[in-house]
């Protein structure tokens, strides 16, 4: 073991030595990444950015690995990561490194054919940041450099070839609601970022562009505007201020751009995907209606300026969390016989838009699948022509999609070769009550910055379910679809060999056929993913590597999450890459488990304390160990735990941080009665024994809810 160990550091200490050197195992220490190589789609031996290149179209031109010989596709190594927890990322592939950013930002510089770790990075993340528990999505590289976001909303770039900290830089304000999950993204030497946190309460979304050797800022875009009083920052919140009512600056606003961003050379522009409004309850933030701009919106800056060039919103006053911070693909088509520069885009709402780049303006939209809360988008104006009642006027609704959207982050692919969108799909309902709340005295942070009613009880795991679509941009129609297990799939990638890679969540890494969706090929994971993959040539090799891990926002769903049995400190979080013929062993993985909740007779629940707890549950505690009490995935299922039965170990944890090194935060401002009663809390939803009865009122109580609104939308009652 002492020989093996010692191998193995001499192994790492010389691969590093060779990459600083300049070899990097036989390829150049430093790539030439900047503008012309993010340009370039044809040369696909590097990944060099979130969705490959500028476009975004996370389309590979390599042919090696192809619907002939797929087949032949094996393990050429594998690397474990057991000290993160989320590994929903995608990797880098730039000259024989991959980089990848894990867990809290945690970057990771690898050789590409080995798998051998050159350096690691950890910015050590504020822990009061960790309560947000998403994680990173993924990193950028310009000229050298690496660069990430951490959750506490720091921005930094590291040396690629030693890992040292080049520079840092707090994109937020100290104490803030802010966190940054999503990568950044490199144009004409900047970098360029977002945030995230409008669901928490008290945020006005912006991005900030800085200088990609120095960090300096160069200019900063808010989405929407702030309190009138204190002017407006440029003409485009002065205009977007005349579709906000109310107070709405009191909350923040929203529109936060935490995931989608993409750059577009032909034009020298930045388009934002934007996000929700904050509170999501559209009669609280803009009472006297208006479409708030620019929140849930595509819009143009000029990438020099940061000025506004123009929008399209794809939801005016949006109420439902439909943001629009999905991946936006450009590409260059043909309509009516004419090359047309277009932007295609998969929002939640569950339409997909054909945009024209260069001026805005609306081409097509039509559903991608079960769609409730909009008819259809009308063409003449681009808006879409709502539903009634589904705004919850009477103070409920029940429509489709829900909050998670029909599509989300997880990205889609193009491929110029079918002409076809790929897709990870999903249908699930959302349920919006309004019903207890009173606009005259709703605060954010006494009330819940949602504005609607929390959901704090079980997801059932026939709630949702996923597929792969393949959709034809140009005639808005379904090539062909196939169901995926579960309600949340992997983000996908495509190839010029006539492959659609995708990591599933039941544990399996598939390769379909682009025409057809055929499965040509699939190899066991050891765990479920929604991570991306990414393929890339190394020595004239073609790999594609995936990382595979259970993490991220799919624990939240309570069972919905947890049916496939995995558990995050069972199961593994590692990083796959495959070659052909390649034959490297799988490494064990612990078979798929169930919760069994612990059974103590002698904790004597109080009921009162319990419902007490419910509340405080859901706000501090569901993200990490998911809703009504059922673990997700990750964290560990506190109705299997003994803690909650002994009061000084759970208040050691919860209030005094004894887990903080192993992710746990600590919520120092409770007091010890709350604690109690969300102990109390856990118990009894450990001791709870589904009735028959309760199950067919639960099912009776959404039928009833879904003629409702079906009487709602043809008019034959009122809201």
């Amino acid at each position: 073991m002492l020989l093996a160990h010692h191998a193995a550091r001499w192994s790492r200490a010389l691969a590093l030595a060779l990459f600083a050197l300049g070899t990097g195992l036989g390829q150049p220490a430093s790539a030439e990444i900047d503008n012309a190589a993010l340009a370039n789609q044809a040369d696909s031996r590097n990944w060099a950015a979130w969705g490959k290149n500028f476009d975004e179209q996370r389309f590979s031109t390599l042919d090696q690995i192809n619907k002939q010989n797929v087949s032949r596709l094996g393990l050429a190594w594998s690397l474990e990561l057991p000290d993160v927890w989320n590994v929903s990322s995608q990797p880098l592939a730039i000259d024989g490194v991959l980089y990848f950013a894990v867990g809290y930002s945690v970057v990771h510089a690898v050789d590409a054919k080995t798998g051998t770790l050159l350096w690691k990075y950890d910015p050590k993340v504020d822990s009061k940041k960790m309560r947000m528990a998403w994680g990173s999505r993924g990193l950028a590289y310009w000229q050298g450099k690496v660069y990430t976001g951490v959750q506490d909303g720091r921005l930094f770039a590291l040396d690629a070839k030693t890992g040292q900290l080049v520079w840092e830089t707090l994109t937020t304000e100290p104490g803030d609601n802010r966190y940054i999950t999503g990568a950044p993204r490199v144009f004409n030497g900047k970098v360029i970022i977002g945030h995230g946190g409008a669901d928490f309460g008290h945020v006005r979304g912006y991005v900030t562009a800085y200088d990609a050797e120095t960090g300096k800022e160069a200019w900063r875009w808010w989405v929407v505007p702030g309190n009138p009083a204190d002017g407006f920052e440029n003409k485009a919140m002065e205009e977007a201020a005349k579709t906000w009512s109310g107070e709405w600056w009191k909350f923040g606003g929203g529109g936060t751009v935490w995931n989608a961003m993409t750059y577009d050379p032909e034009y020298n522009r930045i388009y934002l995907g934007t996000g929700n409004g904050s509170p999501w309850n559209a009669k609280l933030r803009n009472p006297k209606g208006g479409d708030n701009l620019y929140l849930c919106s595509v819009v143009a800056l000029d990438a020099d300026t940061g000025e506004y060039l123009w929008h399209y919103q794809t939801t005016p006053n949006e109420t439902w969390d439909f943001n629009s911070t999905m991946d936006m693909v450009l590409a260059t088509v043909e309509i009516d016989g004419k090359p047309r520069k277009v932007l295609m885009h998969a929002p939640k709402n569950g339409f997909f838009y054909l945009i024209d780049r260069e001026t805005g303006k609306l081409i097509s939209a039509e559903k991608l699948g079960k769609v409730t809360w909009a008819e259809k988008v009308d063409m003449t104006t681009g808006r879409p022509v709502e539903n009634k009642g589904v705004r919850y006027e009477g103070g409920e609704a029940l429509t489709w999609p829900g909050s998670g959207g029909l599509h989300n982050w997880q990205p889609m692919a193009y491929s110029p070769k079918t002409g076809l969108v790929y897709i990870p799909a999903r249908e699930m309902a959302g349920y919006y009550n309004d019903k207890e709340i009173d606009p005259r005295t709703w605060q954010m942070d006494k009330d819940g910055p949602l504005g609607i009613a929390g959901f704090f009880d079980d997801v059932p795991k026939n709630a949702g379910k996923s597929s792969l679509l393949a959709w034809n941009p140009l005639t808005q129609t379904k090539a062909w679809e196939l169901p995926t297990p579960g309600a949340t799939a992997g983000g996908v990638i495509v190839t010029q060999g006539g492959l659609v890679f995708q990591g599933q969540a039941d544990g399996k890494f598939v390769a379909h056929d682009a025409d057809t969706g055929a499965e040509l090929w699939s190899a066991p994971m050891g765990v479920g993913t929604q991570a991306p993959p990414l393929t890339y040539e190394v020595d004239g090799k073609q790999y594609v590597s995936v990382l595979a891990g259970w993490a991220g926002g799919q624990m939240l769903l309570g069972s919905l999450s947890a049916q496939h049995g995995w558990v995050g400190r069972e199961h593994p979080r590692r990083l796959l890459t495959y070659v052909l013929d390649g034959k490297a062993p799988m490494p064990a993985s612990a078979a798929p488990s169930e919760v069994k909740p612990l059974h103590d007779p002698s904790f004597v629940i109080d009921q009162a304390l319990a419902a007490k707890g419910k509340p405080l549950y859901g706000k501090n505690c569901t993200i990490c160990h998911g809703t009504g009490v059922v673990a997700g995935g990750y964290a560990p299922d506190l109705r299997a735990s003994p803690l909650p039965l002994a009061a000084p170990a759970f208040k050691a944890i919860v209030q005094g941080g004894a887990l903080e090194a192993r992710g746990m935060p600590k919520f120092d401002e409770l007091s010890d009665e709350q604690l109690d009663s969300i102990r109390h809390y856990i118990r009894l939803r450990a001791e709870e024994k589904p009735t028959l009865w309760s199950q067919v009122k639960a099912i009776w109580g959404f039928i009833v809810l879904m003629v409702k609104m079906e009487l709602l939308k043809r008019g034959w009652i009122d809201g």
